[in-house]
């Protein structure tokens, strides 16, 4: 996963998904853009504002589920520190409720 970012304060989140032709077919291509839409919908509530987002799937991505794309985009703004001080953890099952740092 690539996770490209711009800092605007004063903004709320914005998000961008991109998923390009060279990694298949268009059912393939929108499988990724769902995976990468749904690991960003549970994160949002942790996320900080002030920045806007462009997540691409890579080769891999194509093949992984949508539990690790998940866990995979949590470290990734978490150590980034693009997740609020409260962020309880990643959590696939519950993800109101975290499951400590990752």
């Amino acid at each position: 996963m690539r996770l490209l970012f711009l800092e605007v304060p004063d903004s709320p989140v914005r998000i961008g998904l991109a998923v390009g032709k060279k990694q298949g077919a268009s059912h393939e291509r929108n499988r990724g853009r769902r995976i990468l839409k749904e690991g960003f919908r549970r994160l949002r509530p942790w996320m900080k504002d002030g920045f806007w987002f462009v997540a691409s799937l890579r080769d891999q991505g194509m093949t992984a589920n949508a539990r690790d794309i998940y866990y995979d985009l949590a470290r990734l703004l978490f150590r980034n520190n693009f997740l609020l001080p409260d962020w309880p953890g990643a959590n696939w099952k519950m993800p109101q409720e975290g499951a400590g740092a990752v």
